[in-house]
């Protein structure tokens, strides 16, 4: 395909000049020698080629608002099939639909709200402005996570649930794992305040994968035990999260067995108009249950090729206070502190308040874009988070037989993550592609342990850094008017450095200690396609396939001083093929019937192979190199059916196996089935294939219309998981939570969003608990017998946001009314009591 350089936009006003150019090459005197009127019609021609030009240059704006309340709806999608084109709204509600002229047809949509099907002279006539009716009751949405292409709902078989800002201004989460709990879909475990660790369909941590603006956020030291990265994230710069259940391997890799969850941030917004664009938003919250003071800032500056835009995000939290109703075992009666150079016990003044759960931690977000062409479009994106110190709250409620702390410090570092990422798309419409992506990004993580036993001088910390590389092109190409092929490939290259050191905090003496981890590259190698054929208007087919090779190289040498290991460097090299399966049948506007057969894999990482940890008390994790990636096998099938355009029902079943499981079993190192590890003789454990598992449930979905702004929902998830233990036997599975959903009633009514809404969860008895969770008995309640056990719960909420005026909204919350006290399952931290949410957003 040539290339024209008048895509250029600056190179369209030339081209304007070069014609009435062209029209002056008449001699000065055939000019005189013109009548009035030829004058006049050559005065017309020259005015109407300046209307051209300037269409070219400012092209033809969109704006799309709510009908109800007149607000601009920000981020709805705008597509059409023939020719294949998207764009979406600003936070003007508006979208330059110039490209969009010989479309046959336009489809707007927008979450919670009606989908709209016009052509582009239909939205002439309405002056290019559209005003879309709120419901939640339809079938359409737009998702990009399932392929990271853009790609309407009913296209897409796996069961997808997205989220958006306006998400984020009324419900005003705290964290993004926050975010993901609140949509009913994903349940959370957290072990301290600074946390959230999510689970899906029965897994979490490593076995479901993260992305940021479409880069891998896993990386090689992603455990099996619960994780807090996701915290990192901003959710005030979130503008859609995904999730999409069951396996993605085809498309995201390694990790992605029971979901992927991916979060778009902020871009920076281009002007439509002649003048330079200038907006942006401010934000301050508080929350009475932590004394939460937070406060959030958005810049945005751009021209018509050139845009920046810049965030700054900064959270206090203090201590978490729990609610008054539940189980007296949550109470923080006592806790350690040091006092004139020794430790002691003090009385918690107020047990209900959790000591020490508070931290701080601020957020960056620099993106620049720039945009040459229609064709291109480039960006850049630095992102950087870091967090104060904070405790692993769980890890302070372990008692010895004497009643006295096992730790007297048990502190996360500051927890550090820095992303560079260059971006660029480029409509071709060409042999290969319609449109490539390329992405190439680097990012740093950081994070430390530090603890020390009670009475002990000796502190331990352990550093942890990653540097983690990542280069992905993905391309999309249309295959006549019935198939799509996506393809792509990607490298990834992680870059493992850990260290330990021990301090006698009485004499200030350092001395080099084991390490977390060996130092290590890991890294992959991936190729994939993923073919969609339309049979007819009704019935979609999709089949994909993904090949992956993986390299790891280990070097324990650190190690060798402290640990009696029988190898100083391990090397891996495998190779993973996956491949799916799946269909999306709708009969008519109002069924959605999908079914998908898929495979997941997970390839050992360095946390895998090398680590070296206390799991609990008298147990050692040690490394293992000989281990093969674990393998997914997965079947699901969903239908979804509106009636008269207010009732919503959607169930989706699945069943899941997982082979080869890397599960922590004991284990020996040179023959001693335990070894001294700080101190204590330990059962020497670690990571093996040494299981099979399954997990099945269900996902059930129900949303009424009633009209007139009032809308109920109610999402519930049931999930039952075994895995096979070291004599045969079968245990519940440790990431299968107990049932949980979540109700809403929500009235719209002019610039008021109100929302009632209420969280529950099931319980597991002591026999319902996985093995390994029955060795946690400090972070559950105790049953009549002194098993622990963890109880079900719920919470009663209300949440109210008003836009006061064009520029400023409030909003309201009262989170748990009735001051429940409790810990949702396998949390080592008292979820919060009765809890005042206020903010105030104000946009420019």
């Amino acid at each position: 395909m040539s290339f024209d350089p008048f895509e250029i936009l600056p190179l369209k006003f030339l081209k304007v000049w070069i014609y009435y150019a062209e029209l002056k090459t008449d001699s000065f005197e055939i000019h005189n020698n013109l009548t009035t009127i030829e004058k006049m019609k050559k005065l017309v021609y020259l005015i109407s080629l300046w209307l051209v030009g300037a269409s070219l240059l400012y092209g033809q704006i969109l704006t799309i608002t709510d009908l109800v309340t007149g607000e601009p709806i920000e981020r709805a999608t705008i597509t059409s099939r023939e020719p294949r084109l998207f764009t979406y709204t600003n936070a003007r509600g508006q979208a330059d639909i110039s490209d969009f002229q010989t479309a046959s047809g336009i489809e707007i949509r927008s979450i919670g709200y009606e989908t709209q099907y016009l052509t582009y002279d239909q939205l002439r006539r309405l002056d290019f402005k559209l005003q879309l009716r709120q419901t939640n009751v339809n079938l359409d949405q737009v998702t990009v996570s399932a392929s990271r292409y853009t790609e309407e709902s009913r296209n897409v078989p796996q069961r997808t649930v997205s989220l958006t800002q306006k998400d984020v201004m009324l419900l005003q989460p705290q964290t993004a794992a926050d975010l993901l709990g609140q949509t009913g879909e994903v349940f959370i475990q957290k072990s301290q305040q600074a946390g959230g660790s999510p689970m899906i369909r029965g897994f979490a941590t490593n076995r479901l994968m993260y992305t940021v603006d479409g880069v891998r956020f896993n990386t090689a030291i992603f455990r099996g035990g619960n994780i807090q990265n996701v915290i990192n994230l901003d959710p005030f710069v979130v503008e859609q999260a995904e999730v999409i259940f069951g396996p993605g391997s085809i498309i995201y890799g390694s990790d992605a067995i029971g979901g992927v969850m991916t979060f778009h941030t902020q871009n920076p917004e281009l002007t439509l108009t002649d003048k330079v664009l200038i907006n942006g938003k401010a934000l301050a919250r508080y929350s009475s249950a932590n004394r939460e003071n937070t406060g959030h800032f958005t810049l945005n500056v751009g021209g018509r090729r050139f845009a920046s835009l810049t965030a700054v995000s900064f959270f206090r939290f203090d201590d978490l206070r729990m609610g008054s109703h539940g189980p007296e075992e949550y109470l923080r009666n006592i806790y350690a502190t040091r006092i004139d150079s020794a430790d002691r016990i003090l009385y918690n003044p107020d047990p209900r308040v959790q000591i020490p759960s508070g931290y701080d931690q601020f957020n960056i977000l620099q993106k620049l874009r720039f945009k040459p062409s229609a064709r291109w479009d480039i960006k850049y994106g630095f992102h950087y988070s870091e967090t104060s110190s904070y405790s692993r709250y769980d890890r302070l409620h372990r008692y010895r037989n004497n009643g006295l702390p096992a730790s007297a410090e048990w502190n996360y570092g500051p927890q550090i993550w820095m992303m560079n990422h260059l971006s660029a798309i480029h409509k071709g419409q060409n042999t290969l592609y319609d449109q490539l992506t390329l992405s190439l990004a680097t990012q740093y993580f950081e994070e430390s342990r530090i603890d020390r036993s009670y009475g002990q001088s000796r502190r331990r910390t352990r550093i942890e850094r990653v540097m983690a590389h990542s280069f992905n092109a993905d391309l999309q190409r249309s295959i006549g008017r019935k198939a799509s092929l996506y393809y792509g490939l990607e490298y990834v290259w992680n870059q493992v450095n850990s260290t330990g050191i021990d301090t006698r905090i009485n004499t200030g003496l350092v001395e080099r200690a084991s390490s977390r981890y060996p130092n290590a590259d890991w890294s992959t190698y991936a190729a994939y396609a993923k073919y969609q054929y339309r049979t007819s208007e009704k019935l979609l087919i999709e089949a994909g396939t993904r090949f992956t090779s993986f390299t790891t190289t280990a070097d324990f040498r650190q190690n060798l001083d402290f640990f009696p290991f029988p190898f100083e460097q391990a090397d891996l090299n495998f190779s993973n093929l996956v491949g799916n399966i799946g269909l999306a049948y709708t009969p008519d506007r109002t069924t959605k019937i999908s079914a998908v057969l898929s495979t997941g894999f997970r390839a050992p990482n360095v946390d895998d192979i090398g680590k070296v940890f206390d799991s609990e008390p008298g147990s050692v994790t040690v490394p293992n190199p000989a281990l093969k990636s674990e393998y997914a096998y997965n079947g699901e099938l969903s239908v979804m059916k509106t009636f008269a355009d207010q009732l919503k029902v959607s169930l989706t079943g699945y069943y899941t196996f997982l082979q080869n499981a890397l599960v922590r079993r004991n284990f020996q190192l040179n023959g001693q089935d335990s070894i001294l590890y700080d101190g204590q003789l330990s059962r020497v454990q670690a990571i093996q294939n040494a299981a099979q598992a399954t997990i099945w449930g269900l996902q059930a979905l129900l949303e009424y219309d009633f009209g007139n702004g009032l809308t109920a929902s109610t999402q519930a998830n049931y999930q039952k998981g075994e895995e096979e233990m070291d004599d045969g036997t079968l245990s519940p599975s440790r990431h299968a939570a107990p049932w949980y959903g979540v109700t809403r009633i929500t009235y719209r009514i002019n610039r008021l969003n109100f929302q009632v809404y209420a969280m529950y969860s099931g319980g597991f008895t002591f026999d319902m608990l996985n093995v390994e969770e029955r060795g946690k008995p400090e972070i559950y309640a105790r049953d009549p017998l002194g098993r622990p056990y963890s109880p079900g719960w719920y919470t009663l909420n209300a949440k109210a946001y008003y836009q006061l005026t064009d520029q400023v909204g409030l909003t309201f919350g009262l989170e748990n009314i009735t001051d429940q006290r409790y810990r949702p399952y396998s949390s080592g931290i008292v979820a919060p009591g009765r809890n005042f949410v206020m903010a105030i957003r104000a946009t420019f």
